[in-house]
Parts: C-alpha cells; sequence; structure tokens
C-alpha cells in the first residue's frame, strides 16, 4: 500500500494516536523516515481534534439556519481527526445537501472556515444525511468491479482520482479483499491502482 503522507505533513495532521510510527515519504512516495509521537503530541492533536470540530458544529449550524434547513449535528474526534454528521429525522429537506459533490464542496468550505478561526490545517470529515455511508459503498462496488476486471486477466485496475481519505477508504477495502493498492498521479490526478499480490 502507498502511503500519502508527505514530508509537509506533520504527525499532527495525521490524526494518529501515541506511540503510533509515522513513515514520512517526500513528493515521489519514496520513504524517508520514521518518527514516533509523544505524549504530549498525542494529546494535544486530540484537543486539536476537539477545537475543530466545534468550530465546524458552529459554522455548519449557521449554514443550516441561513438555508432554513433542518438537522442535528454530531461532533467525534477519532485519533486527532473531527467527525461531522449532520442528520435529520423525517421528512427533512437536508437531502438538498446530500449529493456527495455538494458535500465534499461543504467539507472544504468548512475546512476553510476552520483554518481560518484556528490557524491550524483542517482534515475534518464531514457526512451529511448518511453521504459517507453512501459513498463507502460505492467505494466498495469499484474494487469488485476491480476485483472482476482483475479476474478478467487484466493485471491492473486503476480507479477514478479521489481524496486522500477516498484513497485511505479504497486501500483499506482492497486489503480486506487481498488486494495490494497504490496511490499513483499528482494533484488532482491522483488515484489508486489495484493489482494482485
Amino acid at each position: 500500500m502507498s502511503n500519502d503522507v508527505t514530508t509537509d505533513e506533520s504527525a499532527a495532521l495525521n490524526g494518529i494516536a501515541e506511540g503510533d510510527m509515522v513513515v514520512a515519504a517526500d513528493a515521489s512516495g519514496d520513504d524517508t523516515g520514521t518518527f514516533e509521537l509523544s505524549e504530549a503530541e498525542d494529546a494535544s492533536t486530540a484537543d486539536a481534534g476537539e477545537d475543530e470540530g466545534d468550530v465546524a458544529a458552529d459554522y455548519i449550524e449557521e449554514l443550516l439556519d441561513i438555508c432554513d434547513l433542518d438537522g442535528d449535528i454530531d461532533i467525534e474526534v477519532t485519533d486527532g481527526r473531527a467527525y461531522i454528521s449532520v442528520n435529520a429525522s423525517g421528512e427533512s429537506n437536508l437531502r438538498v445537501l446530500s449529493q456527495p459533490d455538494t458535500v465534499a464542496a461543504l467539507q472544504e468550505l468548512t475546512r476553510l472556515a476552520v483554518q481560518t478561526s484556528t490557524g491550524e490545517f483542517s482534515r475534518l470529515i464531514l457526512d451529511v444525511g448518511g453521504s459517507r455511508e453512501r459513498r463507502q459503498r460505492e467505494l466498495e462496488k469499484l474494487v469488485d468491479e476491480a476485483v472482476a476486471t482483475l479476474d478478467g486477466g487484466a493485471t491492473a485496475a486503476a480507479l477514478e482520482p479521489m481524496s486522500s481519505y477516498e484513497r485511505k477508504l479504497v486501500h483499506d477495502i482492497a486489503a480486506e479483499r487481498g488486494l495490494t493498492s497504490e496511490s499513483e498521479g499528482e494533484g488532482r490526478d491522483r488515484h489508486t491502482v489495484l493489482s494482485r499480490g
């Protein structure tokens, strides 16, 4: 599995737990070294995740009010990364925000709002009306289609370009299915290539 971490990103931005080993890679993807988080760095990462979760929730709540949309906001911080979920029960107009492209754009706007407020890079993940769960299922289907391609004799199957978060999900899904996965390309063209080990 390829590592999407670059030397420009610190361990705190990668939201890992204390004691985890981090492999830093340069822009070409070559490993450049490892280091371990201290207890103080781990606590700092968790606090940063809580702070960005609060700022993000305030931003989204204000947006929902302006758009006159119904939604309850839940914040979860896991390994220093804030996960923000916006859900509504019953008949709700929230579905207008739950399309994948809309969620992605809203996530980027929310990250910018957090960064402006805290001065720190934000890696928060936003879910609106179960959009992330739907995307997870879509990614599983894409990997299954790649498996069929490999079963048909192909040596590799390239998936569409995705965000680093989605590529990580694909790496995890591929590993569960016994495949090897690597990220290739640069910037918006970065994508995952699957193959048999």
